[in-house]
């Protein structure tokens, strides 16, 4: 571009201070190829040189930055809008993930919409949300929570293996009005993975759509338990993101009420006890009782660690083996029907009121395509397999 004297006009650039230029990158967590896709960032740190409002544009996009921070005068604080409960507090307790933030932030515009939508419909409050007080005994409440759910107490058993009781189970709760979501990435962005060791999953308590969150990269044996102590939260009514270290919670009331209703939503104490004393001396009980109650063996190890059964370190150890087993196990695993996953992605109950809306044009095409992640063609497809009942 020329100015009116015929000399190139200088583009625009844009002033950034060094300590948020350095938090974007570090939050991240992609430092290292930034710096090679924006060659003059090392200029723009040293303050020898500042970027275009294109430039920044670009750099908000690779380091997952809202484009505002960078005009801020210092980095921003970043907060859940929720609890987080870590297992071990002594542990240094760095920023959140941009990863986790932002699925967060995507759930809970997912659930908003959700909600309003059902209120629209005339629908009531679920009455089990927010029903139970911490001080009921876990096994009443555990019972209450098969009833609600239409599960009887050795609903497990019946299952064919644990895999189908998992799914069995996100079944029965959709079914009742829970938006059940696993994913292991941000959306259906597969470069941007979630971690497990940060998060195992998060709750997003509502009396019309309650939403939970299971970081599909975890180990599918870890997610039952997950699943178990996110329907807890539910119950009683409190929203929570946690990391469920080695399936141990963390030394707060709420956790480790829901850890021992966890178990003994899965788990009952009676029937495990009396299985117990006739397989304790097997090479491998835990197996054994897996089987029995159609639970991942991680499941009922733990469930003996709460019983006393076995120590710590023994459970610590069991568990190690057991997810690295299950890792190598899975890095076969080609990640099956994308449309299937979708499913999962997006949760059942949540994509078929979209669905539905789209279909009686009380929602536009552009705004299901921004609440789900899938555009065009892609949504399409996902829409009339989810009709036809090939998803289920």
């Amino acid at each position: 571009m020329k100015g009116g004297n015929g000399a190139m006009a200088k583009i625009p650039e844009v002033a950034i201070e060094k300590s948020v230029l350095l938090w974007a990158l570090e939050r991240s967590g992609r430092a290292f190829t930034i710096e090679q896709r924006f060659p003059k960032l090392s200029e723009w740190l040293k303050g020898e040189s500042m970027p275009t409002l294109r430039q920044l544009e670009d750099l908000a996009k690779a380091t997952y930055t809202p484009l505002g921070y960078f005009f801020l005068p210092e980095p921003p604080v970043e907060q859940l809008p929720i609890p987080y409960f870590r297992t071990d507090k002594n542990q240094f307790m760095h920023q959140f993930s941009a990863e986790l933030i932002e699925t967060v932030q995507i759930m809970k515009r997912r659930q908003n919409w959700m909600r309003d939508y059902l209120i629209e419909q005339g629908h009531d409050p679920l009455p089990f949300v927010n029903s139970v007080d911490l001080a009921e005994d876990p096994s009443y409440v555990a019972q209450k929570m098969r009833k609600t759910l239409g599960l009887e107490e050795e609903w497990a058993a019946k299952q064919p293996n644990w895999t189908e009781a998992l799914r069995e189970l996100q079944i029965r709760m959709e079914n009742i009005g829970i938006i059940v979501v696993v994913n292991s990435v941000v959306g259906n962005n597969t470069h941007r993975k979630l971690n497990p060791s940060e998060f195992r999953g998060f709750v997003l308590v509502d009396e019309y759509a309650p939403l939970v969150f299971v970081n599909g990269a975890d180990g599918k044996a870890a997610q039952m338990f997950t699943l178990a102590h996110e329907l807890a939260h539910v119950w009683f009514g409190v929203s929570a993101a946690f990391d469920l270290r080695d399936l141990q919670p963390a030394e707060d009331k709420i956790e480790l009420i829901c850890n021992m209703l966890a178990a003994e939503f899965l788990v009952p104490k009676h029937e495990f006890q009396e299985i117990w004393s006739t397989v304790s001396n097997n090479s491998e009980p835990f197996q054994i009782l897996a089987r029995q109650f159609k639970v991942s063996e991680l499941v009922v190890a733990r469930r003996a660690l709460d019983l006393g059964y076995i120590t710590k370190d023994t459970f610590i150890k069991f568990y190690n083996d057991y997810q690295t087993k299950e890792k190598n196990k899975n890095q076969n695993n080609d990640g099956g029907n994308f449309y299937a996953s979708q499913n999962l992605r997006i949760g059942r109950r949540f994509a078929e009121a979209i669905i539905t809306a789209v279909r009686e044009e009380k929602l536009l095409y552009h705004e299901a395509y921004q609440l789900t992640g899938l555009y065009g063609k892609t949504f399409e497809r996902y829409a009339e397999s989810l009709e036809l009942g090939n998803l289920l």
